[in-house]
C-alpha cells in the first residue's frame, strides 16, 4: 500500500516538475510568436535605424497626456505666425523666399545664418547648428541683438543684414523711399544701396508689426534642429520645405562650384568619413578638388533629406499641419497654383499682382544669369530640364544611385525611365 502511494506522488512530484520546466519553453515561444507579428512589416522599412531615432525624438517629452493634438491647435491660432523656408544650395529657394519678400504683409530674412558661417569659419556645419537654431530664436522675437555676436567691430545697422539691398521692409518707407512697401517687383540693388543705414532697433521696430514672419536658409542640416523651435508655443515654427530634383541641384551645384567650396568642406566636416560617404566623382588630380568637395557634399545632402522625411513621417499630428512640402518643379511649372498653396499655409491673401509676379519669374528668357545668386526672371522648363544636357551618363548614375531613395519618395524617375517614356 505503502508502496502505490509512494509510487503515486512520485510520477506526481515528476509531473509537476516537468510542467515547470514546459512552462517557461511556451512563455517564451508566445512572446517571441508576438513581437514577430509586431515588427514583421519594420523589416520591410529600408531605414529601421533612422525611423527608430525618429520616432524616439517626438516621443521624448513631446506628448502630455496623450493631449499634444489639443495643445498645439490652440498654438497654431496665435496672431503672429513664424515660418522657416527650409532647403538647401541651388534648390531654387532664392526664388521662393522671393516670393514672401514680395507680400505686403511678410517682414521677411535672406540667409541670416550666412553671418555664423563666416564668422565662425572653418567651423563643422554640425557643431554650428545649435547657434543657428539660438540665432533664429532670437530673430523671430525681433531681437537683432543676436547679430552682434558675429559682427566683429562693426556697427549693427540695417547695412549689415546679409541681402539688405534685396529687402524690401529695409529699402520701404519709413526705413527708406527706395521702394514702395506696396508696389510689386524686384527691388532695384542699386537704388536700395543708397538708403541712409538705420540703426537696428528701428529695424526691430519695424518686424514687429508685421503679422507673419519669414526667414529662408539653407544652414539648417536637418529638421531635427528646429524641433524645440516648433515646440516653443512662442514661436509654434512652420516649416516650409523645398526640394528639388537631385541631379538638377548636383547640375547647379557644379556650375557654382567656385562659390559653394567653403561652405561644401565645413559639411563634409559635420560627417564622419565612413564606408557610407563614398565620393562621388572622385578626381584623379588636384585641379578637380573643388567638383569634389561639391561633389561629396551633395551625397549628404540626401542623406538629410531622407532624415527630414523620416522625422516628418513619424511626427505626431500637430506637427504634420505645420510642415509643408513642396518641390521645385512643381513650384516653377504651376507658379499661380502652387502660390495659393503657400500662402494659404501661411495665412496671407494673394492678389493678382502677385500672381503675375510668379508667372513672370518662372517665364523669363534662358537657364541663369552668369551669377548665380541673383535673383532674376528664368525660363522654367529650362532650369528643370538642363542637367540632361549638362551631367554626363557617370554623373547621373552616381547621383542616382545614391539619392535613389529620395527619388523614390519625391517622385522623380531614374534617367533610364525618362528616356523609355
Amino acid at each position: 500500500m505503502k508502496r502505490r502511494l509512494h509510487k503515486k506522488y512520485l510520477i506526481l512530484i515528476l509531473a509537476y516538475s516537468g510542467l515547470l520546466l514546459i512552462i517557461p519553453y511556451v512563455l517564451d515561444y508566445r512572446d517571441k510568436s508576438v513581437q514577430s507579428s509586431k515588427h514583421a512589416p519594420l523589416q520591410q522599412s529600408r531605414c529601421p535605424d533612422l525611423e527608430n531615432t525618429v520616432a524616439l525624438l517626438w516621443d521624448k517629452g513631446y506628448k502630455v497626456n496623450g493631449s499634444e493634438g489639443m495643445e498645439y491647435a490652440v498654438n497654431r491660432s496665435q496672431s503672429r505666425i513664424h515660418i522657416y523656408l527650409h532647403a538647401t544650395w541651388r534648390t531654387g529657394s532664392s526664388f521662393l523666399g522671393e516670393l514672401f519678400n514680395q507680400h505686403p504683409d511678410v517682414f521677411y530674412l535672406y540667409e541670416p545664418m550666412w553671418h555664423i558661417w563666416q564668422a565662425l569659419y572653418p567651423g563643422d556645419a554640425g557643431s554650428l547648428q545649435g547657434a543657428v537654431r539660438d540665432m533664429m530664436n532670437a530673430l523671430y522675437r525681433c531681437d537683432f541683438s543676436v547679430l552682434k555676436l558675429y559682427a566683429g567691430s562693426q556697427n549693427i545697422t540695417t547695412s549689415f543684414i546679409f541681402g539688405w539691398k534685396m529687402n524690401k521692409v529695409i529699402c520701404s518707407e519709413p526705413l527708406c523711399d527706395a521702394h514702395k512697401r506696396q508696389e510689386i517687383g524686384l527691388v532695384k540693388e542699386d537704388r536700395c544701396a543708397k538708403c541712409q543705414k538705420r540703426d537696428i532697433r528701428e529695424l526691430e521696430r519695424e518686424c514687429k508689426k508685421y503679422p507673419v514672419m519669414v526667414i529662408k536658409g539653407v544652414r539648417v542640416l536637418d529638421l531635427s534642429t528646429l524641433v524645440p523651435l516648433m515646440k516653443d508655443p512662442a514661436i509654434n515654427l512652420q516649416i516650409i520645405q523645398l526640394f528639388r530634383d537631385p541631379r538638377a541641384v548636383h547640375n547647379s551645384r557644379l556650375k557654382s562650384k567656385q562659390a559653394l567650396v567653403k561652405e561644401s568642406i565645413q559639411v563634409l566636416r559635420s560627417k564622419k568619413q565612413t564606408d557610407k560617404y563614398k565620393r562621388l566623382l572622385v578626381p584623379s588630380n588636384r585641379v578637380n578638388r573643388a567638383e569634389n568637395y561639391v561633389s561629396s557634399a551633395m551625397e549628404l545632402i540626401c542623406d538629410n533629406w531622407l532624415s527630414d522625411m523620416m522625422l516628418v513621417m513619424n511626427a505626431p499630428p500637430w506637427v504634420r499641419r505645420n510642415y509643408l512640402r513642396i518641390r521645385y518643379e512643381d513650384l516653377v511649372q504651376h507658379p499661380m497654383e502652387e502660390l495659393q498653396r503657400l500662402y494659404r499655409f501661411s495665412n496671407l491673401s494673394t492678389s493678382p499682382a502677385l500672381e503675375k509676379f510668379a508667372l513672370n519669374m518662372t517665364h523669363g528668357q534662358g537657364y541663369s544669369s552668369d551669377k548665380p545668386f541673383l535673383i532674376s526672371s528664368r525660363d522654367a522648363k529650362e532650369a528643370i530640364y538642363a542637367w540632361r544636357e549638362r551631367l554626363n551618363v557617370e554623373q547621373i548614375d552616381q547621383v542616382e544611385a545614391y539619392c535613389s531613395e529620395v527619388m523614390r519618395q519625391l517622385g522623380y524617375q531614374k534617367n533610364s525611365v525618362d528616356k523609355e517614356t
